[in-house]
């Protein structure tokens, strides 16, 4: 057999999907799983949107400009100016989800053996696109026990050598919801600028702030024009995952005209989804104040109840749909898998994401697990009654 590439090889297993086959097994045996392990929102697509998918008038579905199309980005300029972050249509280049987003940026910043610094615990994903790009990533670590928050500056200047091309953040974090303060983001655009670095910023989950926490786009930021890439997906913000329309947002020209060669050489960003995209614009405020009401109160529900499990611990997140909790275990990568394969409490299970996953330095996360906090109150009540259940089962269990 031929062999295969030194890239495939090294490419990780996504800690949020590499036990699907366990779960899969799970359910064909008639176990139900409560899956929390995955960022998949249960609240319904906006009706503006679903409803112009239905009324698609078109007699050729035509491929679009491959920066996207102009009628879309003039309208989402709109939508971050509203939002206070000034984009123009030129920043803004439509890309096939938020992930092509990045790989883009990284294929067009980065060389092969170039270091990118990214806070972890981090979204698993990053990994891949540094692999694809033969990127090296190099973690500062946030510790569960100040809440995930960004390490002080001097520690970022400690990695940072001849190698280092940038810093990439996730504001609101997946996996933690940690929301970076406009003195924490501050703070990595002076080491940016002082070291002439890229920042790129992935505000995914910008819409999903509680508590009446604002976020602070990098887009905001003085005198880093040339430093900046934002990345962006309507994914989450409007429960269309499978759209799979993000953009990379610039002001420097020479990224922006760099990145247009990958993004002409995959042709063009998805036309349906693009048409969705462009009508979730339209959606109420009405819509996401009842989003953000309801998530909050998700969050608050299964942060106390975790709490109140012996010998587990969760931060309360600021943002985003997620928390981190640390559970008193040996391992998470075996207790998650323990949880589809060898037990159930009354016919039923959940499937968290391993923290281990999450994070590259060696030992970080064996006690930690993701949650995703994507189901009804009802259902994360089972939840948490399962997780109790099975943390006084496990044979793996430290107290």
């Amino acid at each position: 057999m031929p062999h295969l590439s030194r890239k495939a090889a090294e490419m990780p297993a996504s800690p949020i999907r590499k036990l699907m086959p366990y779960a899969n097994i799970a359910r064909a045996a008639g176990k139900n799983i409560l899956h929390l392990n995955i960022g998949q929102p249960d609240i319904k697509t906006p009706e503006v949107v679903l409803e112009r998918m239905k009324n698609i008038k078109r007699e050729v579905i035509e491929y679009s400009s491959s920066e996207g199309f102009p009628e879309y980005r003039t309208k989402l300029s709109a939508y971050y100016k509203k939002h206070g972050i000034p984009v123009e249509t030129e920043h803004i280049m439509i890309t096939t989800g938020g992930s092509e987003a990045l790989t883009f940026t990284m294929m067009t910043c980065f060389d092969p053996g170039d270091e990118v610094i990214i806070p972890e615990p981090y979204y698993a994903n990053y990994s891949g696109f540094s692999t694809m790009a033969g990127v090296t990533v190099q973690p500062i670590t946030a510790t569960i026990k100040n809440g995930f928050a960004l390490p002080k500056a001097e520690a970022f200047e400690r990695l940072i050598n001849e190698k280092t091309k940038g810093i990439l953040i996730c504001n609101p974090g997946n996996p933690t919801g940690y929301l970076y303060s406009k003195e924490e983001i501050q703070a990595i655009a002076d080491l940016c600028r002082t070291h002439d670095l890229y920042l790129i910023a992935d505000e995914v989950y910008r819409e999903f702030c509680y508590d009446g926490a604002q976020p602070f786009s990098a887009f905001n930021l003085k005198d880093m024009d040339e430093n900046t890439i934002l990345i962006d997906s309507v994914s989450k913000r409007y429960s269309m995952c499978g759209a799979r329309i993000g953009a990379l947002i610039t002001r420097n020209k020479a990224v922006y005209n760099a990145a247009m060669k990958f993004a002409q050489a995959r042709l063009s960003p998805p036309t349906f989804g693009q048409i969705a995209a462009e009508a979730a614009l339209e959606t109420p405020q009405s819509y996401f104040d009842d989003v953000i009401t309801e998530y909050s109160g998700r969050r608050d529900f299964l942060v106390d109840g975790l709490n109140k499990i012996p010998g587990v611990f969760c931060p309360k997140p600021s943002g985003a749909f997620y928390c981190m909790a640390q559970l008193p275990i040996d391992s998470s990568d075996k207790f998650c898998q323990w949880l589809l394969e060898d037990f159930s409490f009354e016919n039923e299970t959940v499937m968290l994401a391993p923290g281990s996953g999450f994070y590259i330095t060696k030992g970080q996360g064996e006690q930690e697990v993701r949650l995703a906090y994507v189901l009804n109150k009802e259902d994360l009540r089972r939840a948490l009654i399962i997780l109790e259940k099975a943390l006084e089962a496990y044979s793996g269990r430290t107290i």
